[in-house]
């Protein structure tokens, strides 16, 4: 055994030797390279040309920064001084502000920002000041129109009154005004606008989870005009030039690749328009001139792109690029209204991407900037990206993309599958890939496998992946490997898998489900365990939850369950023998720190090799240079350990410091598992013991800044055999009402009036129904509820309140109408008063505390905090 062991490692020496000898003449490029900050990235033109924006660094972050066209770059000045990288950016299309969109730490709670080119900038920041548009907390606002008509107004969706659902609404970029135009208590989940900006159709997700576009008919009127299931889709990509017809892009019905129509939203005639001449892929895209409302050109993307050129005068225009640039891929960066200047990109799959200007009338040409102008002087060291493809298991065509380092023969390397995130949409691209260039110039070939479930190969490879996670979608994956060891590409015994989103669960499944293959692998953001993948995303993709539950299982039915136990590799975590690196965002909400917390927990306790990369300031992936950076030391150093390969020893003081900040002790790692809610069927029998009077409390509304005081009057007296409560305030904005009927302190009907409307709840023991606009909403009940209105403290009151006292119940929140599961914890006594916390179990800052006199059997001081109101705090305080 020791003979044979010396033997391996002999060869494995001998292997890595002679890797490096060929590959003795290709410098290890510095990281930095690769990952560190552009010089200049994401220039934009103003719509009048007299402008450029572009991104640079400041203060260690891609910032935005402007300079006049004809000023050189370094006299430019920074406008924005954001510790995190930007969500995007744009200018309003009269040039007079730019808007951009920031999350904090990586949660995609994203407001929207304003600030002026031409504002002078503040000493304290080194820029001008901006404003924070929507300045709300988690919430994630959308931006669904810029208006070209009034370009102070944009058409935003903010989803503060109900996180699952979006409302509509005009926001005045100036003064941050933001106008309510809808209400979305109807599952709407887009808007779409013609030419003239009219809102013309919504998009709508039913209960079943499929797709519905309806045609808006005024007086928030709609009528649903397509439909399309689970396994199709559809979009709606523009509008002819008089408004009478949209430009629908559908896979629906028999149809394999989705397809370009022309449909007549008020006949609902649907005509074809076009779809692959050659058979392969879907509609890609179309490019619409906005001025003459006229389509350029539509794409389709092969292994590489292509256009089919609607429009002559532009296609002589991309000829005239293509020959100045022979063998590079030209992109459309930015243009001015008028379409006449713009600025190109010039890339290709081996090479440093350029930025030009170009003017369409003089032809004139010039170089703006090279984002990356170390990786240029590196370009001859960049290895090609190889279009490929093989069959996986049942024989389905897979196809991708084989990238092998330069200098050295294509034969017995050692192989790093990366795999894609998504999946159902997004997939693979020919061209400069950063991960790839750094595997192949540390010795690695890498394959990238656009597996089933991938976007733009048609609607049967795209739903050939649904419940097949960890199944057939790993085949395609393990049969590539299988592939290139057949032809002689990659050595088995060297083979490392790595992903970030669904490519870290791939990681974790191959692992777990075909562990002789790999040799280790490093899983980025990856989900573990299904099930509690599926019961924390965020509230926002509820319109998305059942087509989820179509691609790994519906968790709330036996198969499901089946299924998804099957398909998590948490539950196979004790098949796992090889080294695993895993590397994780703590603000990440789409797959959460558990986790990682999981897999890693479940490894070292079962004695397996397992790293573990955690950063406190990111999300789904990490964007801070020093973090990716830190997390790449970790990575090359890793994959040599295990594959062999050359590996950047050093890295600047910064990045060092980093990577022992975010590098896990994995000895200390905990994973608590999320508390189990139940329901009791019934809350203890309450004491009807209130009591006549009329109390005064005083109120304060604190919210975005501002204290809005108010009054309010409590009158409690019985009739018949029910008590009444009622809570009456007035203040700057207008008086209300909330009243409640109680029948032995069980609610029996509650009154909401304000601003002239009213809203009525009734109680029965198993159902709510909540009666408002002449529309009446039922919810069923299967356990214990409380009204959340006037008397709200007097039920709690009557609680049996003891220290370290819970329990759980139901509750109506009228502002979103939604049912929300509530706990309530006893925190402590103070003198008479005892300290009850409640919150919402699908959002704990949705907080409530109440001090309750043990005498009084009521609140004398509660204190609220409402999402639903940008995080306004309500305090109420007896008199």
């Amino acid at each position: 055994m020791k003979k044979q062991l010396v033997v391996m490692l002999t060869l494995f020496s001998l292997l890595t030797a002679n890797i490096n000898a060929q590959q003795n003449e290709v410098p290890i490029i510095d990281r930095d390279v690769f990952f560190g900050n552009p010089e200049i990235s994401g220039g934009q033109l103003s719509p009048d040309g007299q402008w450029i924006s572009f991104l640079k660094e400041y203060n260690g972050i891609m910032n935005i920064w402007v300079k006049k066209f004809n000023q050189p770059f370094d006299e430019a000045k920074p406008l924005t001084n954001n510790e995190r990288p930007l969500g995007g950016y744009s200018w309003t299309y009269d040039g007079t502000k730019i808007l951009f969109v920031k999350d904090n730490k990586g949660d995609e709670n994203y407001n929207v920002y304003a600030v002026n080119p031409n504002d002078v900038a503040e000493k304290e920041t080194g820029v001008p000041p901006s404003k924070n548009l929507t300045p709300m907390k988690d919430v994630t606002v959308q931006i669904y129109q810029a208006s070209r008509k009034n370009p102070n107004e944009l058409m935003v969706g903010i989803n503060d009154r109900d996180k699952a659902w979006h409302d509509l609404y005009k926001l005045d970029i100036s003064t941050g005004k933001l106008d309510l135009l809808y209400e979305n208590n109807n599952r709407i989940t887009s808007w779409n606008f013609d030419w003239e900006e009219n809102p013309r159709l919504a998009y709508r997700t039913n209960e079943a989870g499929h797709t519905e576009i309806h045609r808006i008919d005024g007086d928030n009127k709609f009528t649903k005009i397509y439909e399309t299931n689970l396994q199709e889709s559809a979009y709606v990509a523009g509008w002819n030039k008089d408004n009478t017809k949209m430009y629908l892009v559908s896979n629906k019905g028999d149809v394999n690749f989705s397809t370009l129509y022309t449909m007549d939203p008020k006949s609902q005639k649907i005509e074809k328009m076009e779809s692959d001449p050659k058979n392969k892929v879907d509609f890609g895209g179309m490019f619409v001139d906005d001025n003459t409302r006229e389509i350029i050109y539509t794409s389709y993307t092969y292994d590489k792109r292509e256009r089919l050129w609607k429009n002559k005068k532009w296609e002589k225009m991309y000829n005239y690029l293509e020959n100045k640039f022979k063998g590079k891929e030209i992109g459309f960066a930015s243009f001015t209204k008028d379409y006449k200047q713009m600025l190109i990109s010039i890339s290709s799959d081996n090479s440093a991407s350029d930025t030009y200007y170009f003017n369409w009338d003089t032809k004139e040409l010039i170089h703006q900037y090279t984002p990356r102008p170390r990786l240029k002087e590196v370009e001859k060291h960049l290895a090609k990206m190889e279009p490929v493809s093989y069959k996986s298991s049942d024989g389905l065509e897979i196809p991708g993309y084989l990238t092998v380092p330069v200098g050295v023969e294509k034969k017995n390397l050692p192989l790093v599958v990366l795999v894609h995130g998504g999946p159902k949409g997004p997939r693979d691209y020919w061209g400069y890939n950063p991960y790839a260039q750094i595997l192949a110039n540390r010795g690695y070939a890498v394959l990238q496998p656009n597996f089933r479930a991938s976007g733009g190969y048609g609607k049967a490879f795209l739903n050939a992946g649904d419940k097949e996670w960890g199944k057939k979608m790993q085949d395609d994956i393990t049969w590539g490997v299988k592939h290139f060891i057949s032809n002689g590409v990659a050595d088995k015994n060297r083979v490392a898998i790595m992903g970030g989103s669904y490519g870290g669960y791939a990681t974790l499944a191959g692992l777990a489900f075909t562990p002789d293959v790999y040799a280790c692998g490093v899983d980025i953001v990856g989900p573990s365990n299904l099930f509690t993948l599926l019961e924390s995303i965020p509230a926002y993709w509820e319109s998305f939850r059942k087509s989820l539950y179509e691609m790994t299982g519906d968790p709330e039915t036996e198969e499901g369950k089946k299924l998804i136990r099957e398909a998590s590799p948490l539950f196979s975590a004790d098949k796992i023998t090889k080294p695993l690196l895993i590397i994780q965002g703590a603000n990440d909400p789409r797959v959460k720190q558990a986790e990682s917390d999981q897999i890693v927990v479940s490894m070292r306790d079962s004695g397996k090799d397992v790293e573990y990369i955690l950063a406190d300031d990111e999300g789904h992936g990490f964007r801070k240079p020093n973090n990716n950076m830190a997390m790449w030391m970790s990575i090359e150093k890793f994959l040599a350990k295990h594959l062999g390969g050359r590996y950047q020893k050093d890295g600047s003081e910064d990045v060092v410091k980093r990577l022992g900040e975010i590098t896990q002790d994995v000895s200390k790692v905990v994973y608590t598992k999320a508390e189990k809610v139940e329901v009791p069927l019934a809350l203890p029998n309450l004491s009807d013991d209130l009591k006549a009077a009329t109390t005064q409390y005083e109120v304060t509304i604190e919210v975005q800044g501002q204290n809005i005081p108010m009054q309010s009057t409590r009158e409690v007296k019985k009739e018949g055999t029910q008590w009444i409560v009622k809570d009456a305030s007035t203040s700057a904005m207008g008086n209300s009402e909330d009243v409640v009927y109680f029948e032995n302190m069980k609610p029996v009907k509650r009154m909401i009036t304000q601003g002239g409307q009213t809203v009525e709840v009734t109680y029965t023991k198993d159902k709510i129904s909540l009666t408002m606009m002449g529309k009446t909403k039922e919810y069923t009940l299967d356990g214990a509820f409380l009204t959340n209105g006037a008397g709200y403290d007097y039920l709690v009151a009557r609680l049996p309140l003891v220290e370290g006292y819970s329990t759980y119940f139901y509750s109506l929140d009228v502002m979103s109408q939604k049912l929300n599961t509530m706990k309530l914890t006893v925190k402590g006594k103070e003198s008479n008063q005892w300290e009850v916390a409640i919150f919402n179990v699908e959002n704990e800052k949705e907080l409530t505390t109440m001090l309750i006199d043990t005498d009084k059997k009521a609140a004398s001081k509660i204190e609220q905090v409402v999402p639903a109101m940008g995080n306004a705090k309500i305090t109420t305080t007896l008199k």
